[in-house]
């Protein structure tokens, strides 16, 4: 055998024990656990044959601790690029069977390698995160690879799409990352997030937690919001991602994909003018106005599991991905409170930064009022959604559906806020507040001295109906652009959105804003 046949053997070699990652045994026990390999999540994420590796061959540089025994080419992390629906990604995972995927600086600088490159192509960059932490035979050399890696997470925000996937343990440190990309999706019962476990919380708070109590994903689904999405199964979890990615653009230069309608833009939905109840302080559910307005029914919602007090997701309108941003009467009035505040936000925010429309469906009777919100700091979470909304520079479309009250009102997209056309429905009452809390107000003093209190405040409450509790007075300044038949909304923001293609709008010169936190 010629020598250069036998280093292609030999390369042939190192590339099948590379895929072998911590050995047969190690992959046996992350298959018994119910996971799949690094590779494997890999192979499912990406259009088949697509994968381009690189650093297949990197191996750690420590020699504390007998490490320098413990050598596996790829060091625990498979990174490198490939296509998904045929588009462009970088992706990097976390293997558990080496070293139990723990970070060390080689495997930082893999992982920051393909973040670079998806800056510099202007790709998404997905990370699938399952590791035991820190590598704490490497100290500080591990803590300043978290950190390189938090600095680029940082740098790309804002101009490529960022999605963390976590598969198995992200603790400590480890957090940090997830945290600052766009979007989080969680394994249901086989991974968890927390900066402290509970061996710590115990010794410290006296606390006595599990892992899937303190950080589970059903904990941060509901309860704290880190993560956006859950699922089940793996295959599940990837094929979220895959529809995900179909809904946001490659970086913030360009637009999402459009895909062709099969859906009329000028589609009646007559079912959306009897949806209101009579009473209006019942409730309806807001996902039926969804479904029936945008293309064939479909909506990819985002944080459903987290203050369903506000419905946030993509959705198509003529074949154009669009951010969507709707109150909730179904679930606490759909009044606003710190984290449906925070949780809009950050939507918005999204969709402004990677060129995604903004349509707003708002039935809104205010701000949840108490202590609670308060010494939480509603004021400023408010604002963050006002922020998000009044700096947000793509197009935007606000329809009111129902009640707008008050600062709800002004932070739910209203004119003031740069909101391109403003549409509202017959029964829009748009007011400093309701009715009887207006009446009570005005004409507290006279309701004292009328000989019949109760009968002088109905009647005046009436008054204050015909008044302001109609979106006539709103159109009268042309703080509402057009009152709208309900059944024609899906046109008429399909419409809406046409005539918006074209906009340019910029925000003053700055270094960058000071955003309510």
């Amino acid at each position: 055998m010629s020598k250069q046949l036998e280093k292609i053997k030999n390369l042939i070699a190192k590339r099948e024990q590379a895929r072998l990652g911590g050995g047969e045994k190690a992959i046996e026990k992350q298959h018994a656990r119910g996971k799949y390999t690094a590779r494997e999540r890999i192979d499912m994420l990406l259009d088949e044959g697509s994968f381009e590796e690189v650093d297949m061959f990197k191996l750690h540089r420590c020699t504390n601790f007998g490490m320098e025994k413990k050598q596996f080419l790829g060091d625990g992390v498979v990174a490198g690029s490939g296509t998904i629906n045929g588009r462009l990604v970088y992706v990097f995972a976390q293997d558990f069977t080496v070293n139990g995927g723990s970070l060390s600086e080689t495997m930082a600088e893999k992982i920051c390698k393909v973040m670079d490159l998806g800056m510099k192509m202007g790709a998404p960059v997905i990370g699938i995160n399952d590791s035991g932490g820190a590598r704490i035979q490497e100290a500080v050399n591990a803590l300043a690879g978290y950190a390189e890696i938090f600095e680029r997470n940082i740098l790309a925000s804002g101009v490529i799409p960022q999605i963390s996937g976590i598969f198995g343990p992200c603790a400590g440190g480890a957090v940090y990352s997830p945290a600052l990309t766009d979007f989080t999706l969680m394994m249901e019962n086989t991974s968890y997030m927390f900066l402290t476990g509970p061996a710590v919380v115990k010794t410290v708070t006296g606390e006595d937690v599990t892992q899937e109590t303190l950080g589970g994903a059903s904990v941060h689904a509901s309860k704290s919001g880190v993560t956006h999405f859950t699922a089940k199964t793996e295959e599940e979890a990837l094929e979220m991602i895959k529809e995900l990615l179909s809904y946001i653009p490659q970086n913030n230069m360009e637009e999402a994909p459009r895909i062709e309608c099969t859906d009329p833009i000028n589609r009646m939905e007559d079912s959306l003018n009897e949806i209101l109840p009579d009473d209006p302080n019942k409730a309806y559910d807001m996902y039926k106005v969804i479904s029936a307005i945008v293309d064939n029914g479909k909506f990819f919602e985002v944080q459903p599991k987290f203050a369903k007090n506000i419905i946030v997701g993509f959705a198509r309108f003529n074949g154009q991905s669009v951010g969507i941003v709707a109150n909730q009467p179904a679930a606490y009035a759909g009044v606003l409170d710190v984290n449906a505040s925070r949780k809009g936000a950050r939507f918005v925010r999204f969709c402004d930064a990677f060129n995604i429309p903004i349509v707003t469906l708002v039935d809104v009777p205010g701000f949840l009022p108490g202590t609670g919100q308060e010494y939480n700091a509603v004021i400023l979470h408010g604002a963050q959604l006002l922020y998000a909304f009044g700096e947000a520079t793509v197009p935007k479309v606000t329809v009111t559906l129902r009640k707008s009250y008050g600062g709800s009102h002004i932070v739910m997209g209203c004119k003031q806020l740069r909101t391109d056309i403003n549409y509202a429905w017959p029964n829009a009452e748009i007011a400093v507040m309701g009715a009887s809390g207006a009446v009570a107000v005005l004409y507290a003093k006279e309701a004292k001295n009328h000989e019949d209190p109760k009968q002088f405040l109905a009647e005046k409450e009436e008054e204050y109906v015909e008044l302001f509790q109609n979106p006539y007075q709103a159109a009268k300044y042309g703080y509402i652009d057009d009152v709208i038949e309900p059944r024609n909304t899906r046109f008429r923001i399909c419409r809406a959105l046409a005539q918006l293609a074209t906009k340019r709008e910029s925000l003053p010169a700055k270094k960058h804003g000071n955003i309510p936190m």
